[in-house]
């Protein structure tokens, strides 16, 4: 997987459906030409087309275009993965406001009054264990004992040790993610025989265990940061989600591990990755080709012509686009976007207007003929709008559709780093402060921000001003919340939180989503999440 990755991706995405995915988790395999492995595996090129399906799970919600998927009963976009990842951490926040509320299920994110039947949650529940199952069947046709029978010869088999290792990490990915936004999860694993769907229930801390141990174990077989083709996963991508279980470990299992999320955040660092000099250049539709690869560690591909989905970059590029300023121009893609279906939250601009951000690059507020409020989600006129993401190229290009868009999604990056770096060294990780500290002035420098800092002023609020700032609509901001306490209770309201124009306090359940009752009903050993 080159630079073509997003091409080779959508050719080989409905060969992991082989036998995959039904019962439990919900989905079938909807290709009636899917191809069968005895047939696939013949040659030493296969292998990677294979491993190409598991990571195509994370762009492709399924075989036919972005408008079919593998999990049914859903509109398709609803279970794409990174747009579920997105829409669970944003929405559910003070990061994003939906304003099509009659789209399934985003008026209860929008508002924190979602139940078990939401089928936004339900999608990403699918798509997760879709991710795990996948893995699970890449792993089972790669054993020793199936590269036996097949007479693969060794040069193939030491190419196919990384290959499982990658897909490894991205069922790991996928445990880790159920373990941030479920909680619990069914753990199942190539050893289980295909059709093995009531699996055992892990929890939280058996999820973090699990995850722990098999980043840990497959470290060895990773290839070393930077050495990987475009968006595989590498060393780093594995270091970096040590670092975020580590960064949670408190949330997670009630235990401090900041120390360990300082250290493999200086492996990070120490790896060679490097800040874009422009930030926006990160969110754009060739940031897979220039220095932001240098920055992004681990991406989710998108493309208006081979990969395309209805992911969290189309979702966000043509929602960014205001009702009234008809903008989408600016930004590649149609001058009337999703007609203003993303505006930010009070609170969410109010942090960028309180004097540090002013002349900060990452400060994309459009305020002109706007209130900061948003009183009524439906008056799309209303609420500050941003401009963060593009589908221009860094040359001013647009890219190669005007509604799926090539801008792949930084799911880690480097500026992330720098960030847990300097919040694991506050909550007692050990480090440095003055390193600490030039993190926070190195992301402030690059946006063209003279407010630089001093030790005195490195406090967690404002370590959890600047991880809004600078990862804003990137999927953290639920997470951030939660573990800075302000998610749940009443030490941070913000609009429409528990469906209040002002914001109420919401109960300490809602900081871990049910389980969808389409997978109760599925799975016996399943139980349904405290409060719901």
């Amino acid at each position: 997987m080159n630079l073509d990755m997003k091409k080779y991706i959508t050719i080989v995405c409905s060969l992991v459906l082989l036998s995959a995915c039904t019962g439990q988790l919900d989905v079938t395999p909807n290709d009636p030409d899917v191809i069968l492995v005895d047939d696939f595996y013949t040659t030493p090129e296969s292998y990677k087309q294979g491993l190409a399906g598991v990571y195509g799970n994370l762009s492709l919600t399924g075989p036919s275009g972005p408008g079919s998927s593998s999990i049914q009963g859903l509109d398709a976009g609803t279970s794409q993965y990174g747009r579920g990842l997105w829409n669970l951490n944003e929405l559910a926040s003070d990061g994003a406001v939906w304003s099509w509320e009659n789209d399934p299920g985003l008026r209860s994110l929008n508002r924190n009054t979602w139940s078990a039947t939401n089928p936004i949650l339900r999608g990403m529940f699918g798509r997760l264990m879709n991710s795990v199952s996948y893995a699970n069947e890449y792993l089972r046709q790669t054993t020793d004992g199936a590269l036996n029978d097949r007479g693969v010869d060794d040069a193939t088999r030491a190419d196919i040790q990384v290959y499982r290792a990658e897909a490894r990490f991205l069922r790991a990915m996928a445990y880790y993610n159920m373990m941030d936004l479920f909680g619990q999860a069914p753990m199942i694993t190539e050893d289980d025989p295909v059709g093995a769907y009531q699996a055992p229930k892990a929890d939280r801390a058996e999820l973090f265990a699990y995850v722990e141990s098999e980043l840990l174990a497959i470290l060895p077989e990773m290839a070393e940061p930077l050495m990987n083709e475009y968006a595989r996963a590498d060393k780093a991508a594995a270091w970096m989600l040590l670092a975020k279980i580590y960064l949670n470990a408190e949330v997670y299992i009630g235990q401090d591990r900041y120390a360990d999320c300082l250290s493999y955040c200086e492996d990070i660092i120490a790896a060679g990755f490097e800040l874009t000099p422009d930030y926006l250049m990160n969110f754009m539709a060739d940031n897979d080709e220039t220095v932001a690869r240098n920055e992004i560690i681990f991406p989710v591909v998108s493309d208006g012509i081979t990969t395309q989905n209805y992911g969290p970059t189309t979702v966000m590029i043509n929602g960014q686009v205001g009702s009234t300023e008809a903008n989408g121009g600016d930004f590649g893609v149609a001058a009337g976007g999703w007609g203003g279906a993303l505006r930010v939250t009070q609170q969410f601009s109010e942090v960028f207007m309180n004097g540090s951000y002013g002349t900060d690059d990452r400060n994309t507020l459009i305020t002109a003929d706007r209130t900061i409020e948003v009183s009524d989600i439906a008056d799309r006129s209303t609420g500050y709008i941003i401009g963060k993401w593009s589908n221009k190229t860094s040359g001013g290009a647009n890219g190669s559709a005007n509604e799926i868009v090539d801008t792949d999604f930084p799911m880690f990056r480097l500026a992330d780093v720098y960030l847990m770096y300097a919040e694991a060294h506050l909550r007692g990780g050990g480090g440095s402060a003055t390193t600490a500290v030039g993190y926070i002035n190195d992301l402030r420098t690059r946006a063209n921000n003279p407010n630089t800092i001093g030790q005195s002023a490195l406090t967690l609020d404002l370590i959890l001003d600047e991880r809004q700032v600078e990862l804003h609509w990137e999927a953290h901001r639920r997470q951030d919340l939660i573990r800075f306490g302000k998610y749940t209770g009443s030490a941070y309201n913000w609009s429409w939180k528990g469906n209040a124009p002002n914001g109420i306090p919401l109960g300490a359940h809602m900081a871990i989503y049910p389980i969808p009752e389409a997978s109760l009903a599925a799975n016996p050993n399943l139980t349904q999440n405290p409060g719901y």
